[in-house]
């Protein structure tokens, strides 16, 4: 019985085609999930049908699916997740058919869940300013406030991602604050403070420790081979979250709003769109134009200036 045949030349293929490491491991990860269905349900791969696929998709829409390293989960997946996980199968078989091996069914055979087009829900300006100035308020640690404010301020004034931010090193960034990203998809550009921004960032400068090449560091742990140590993602989704708590802000926001407030406060501002794509790092305008969600008070105030019947 073959279990998903030449999954490692998939995987190599990935790598020598420049793909991202946290890429190929996204794929690694949704493929072993597929993989232990086919081994727990005993199924040979070269005999798969559409039925096995429905299957597959109804053990990923329940509570009773293994991870990857066949741990029992009570978590649920959203529909995105569970798509992503099929877009996995979809190019492991892409991958099959373009080096004239043969598969059981065509990767357009695998059909995506329907997702509901959510109301995109963007901050107000007043409340974003809020978030960011949060730091000064909340956090009784003045270096780690100093810091957190730095991060926050940059994040609105650039738009970048918030991997990206925690992979900023010291010396790619100029004193003029221009920073060179290495962003999506190993895409490179430039991304530009707001005088506000470098002032708050040139605060943090004078505090930092000097101890790793990344520019935002922990502060935690420094004696502990934290030579090479930068921020975690997760750190900062958390505090953002306690800062929103904080504020009794009751739209969700983190650190994908700030990028999304970026976006949109520079259109609500008269910016190019086309600007906004090489800022944000896209590389479809389709793209951009999905981040740029005019608010509902921007919305009402076109409503009254350009209505007929005004």
């Amino acid at each position: 019985m073959s279990y998903l045949p030449y999954l490692d030349d998939f995987l190599l293929n990935l790598k020598v085609n420049n793909y991202s490491q946290e890429t190929i491991y996204n794929y690694e990860r949704d493929l072993n999930v597929f993989l232990n269905f086919l081994q727990n349900s005993k199924l040979d791969f070269d005999k798969l049908n559409k039925k096995d696929l429905l299957n597959y998709k109804a053990l990923l829409t329940s509570i009773d699916r293994t991870t990857a390293k066949s741990q029992k989960t009570t978590k649920k997946l959203s529909p995105y997740s569970i798509n992503r996980m099929l877009s996995a199968i979809r190019a492991y078989l892409k991958y099959l058919i373009d080096n004239d091996y043969d598969v059981p069914l065509a990767p357009d055979t695998i059909k995506m869940l329907k997702t509901i087009k959510k109301k995109s829900q963007v901050p107000e300006l007043e409340q974003l300013v809020k978030l960011i100035e949060a730091p000064n308020t909340f956090e009784k640690n003045n270096k780690i406030a100093i810091r957190n404010r730095a991060i926050l301020e940059i994040l609105f004034a650039t738009g970048l991602r918030i991997t990206e931010l925690v992979n900023i090193k010291i010396n790619s960034i100029d004193k003029e604050g221009k920073i060179f990203i290495l962003g999506k998809g190993k895409k490179e550009r430039f991304v530009y403070l707001t005088p506000r921004a470098l002032t708050h960032l040139n605060n943090y400068l004078k505090i930092r420790p000097e101890h790793s090449p990344y520019l935002f560091v922990p502060y935690r742990g420094l004696n502990a081979g934290a030579k090479h140590k930068k921020l975690s993602t997760n750190y900062l989704q958390e505090r953002i979250k306690r800062y929103r708590e904080y504020l009794d802000i009751n739209i969700p926001a983190s650190a994908h709003s700030l990028r999304h407030g970026f976006a949109t406060y520079l259109a609500e501002s008269g910016a190019s769109p086309a600007a906004i794509q090489i800022l944000l790092g896209h590389e479809s305008l389709d793209t951009t134009t999905r981040y740029v969600h005019a608010s509902d008070k921007y919305a009402q105030r076109i409503h009254k200036r350009y209505h007929p019947l005004k």
